[in-house]
């Protein structure tokens, strides 16, 4: 009788969750902001206000966050969608098929973990930046 073994190495949809919690915070020269933020990718819409932890569905797609208070300039924020490491288990392990699966699903992405908005000013946010600062100190 012949032995099958599955392997689940690196499977994001198995391994990683479809959401994502993230810290979302505002300020204005250097003073936090309650600003009504929404933050959309293509995976859906999500209204918050600042400062909160918000609950996103992941996406291989970027993630635009715009932060409004009367008398205030829009702030604006781009969250960079990065492959997480389970995606590459897919890929060397899997063959692709796991990783075609994750890419549509989104769970093969993260995003950065704060999301600090700057009223007035555009800014983007990259995980990949965060983590090269953080391995040179």
């Amino acid at each position: 009788m012949p032995l099958v073994v599955f392997s689940v190495v690196g499977c994001s949809t198995i391994t990683q969750e479809s959401t994502q919690v993230l810290s979302l915070t505002a300020t204005h020269q250097g003073q936090p902001v309650d600003a009504e933020c929404a933050l959309v990718n293509d995976k859906g819409s999500w209204n918050a206000k600042s400062p909160s932890n918000v609950t996103v569905r992941k996406s291989n797609e970027d993630l635009n966050v715009t932060c409004k208070k009367a008398g205030i300039p829009d702030g604006l924020l781009k969250a960079i969608s990065r492959a997480a490491g389970s995606m590459f288990g897919n890929i060397i392990f899997g063959g692709g098929i796991g990783a075609i699966i994750d890419h549509s699903k989104g769970t093969g992405y993260d995003y950065p973990v704060q999301l600090p908005v700057k009223m007035g000013e555009s800014v983007v946010v990259d995980k990949k930046a965060e983590a090269a600062k953080a391995n040179a100190q």
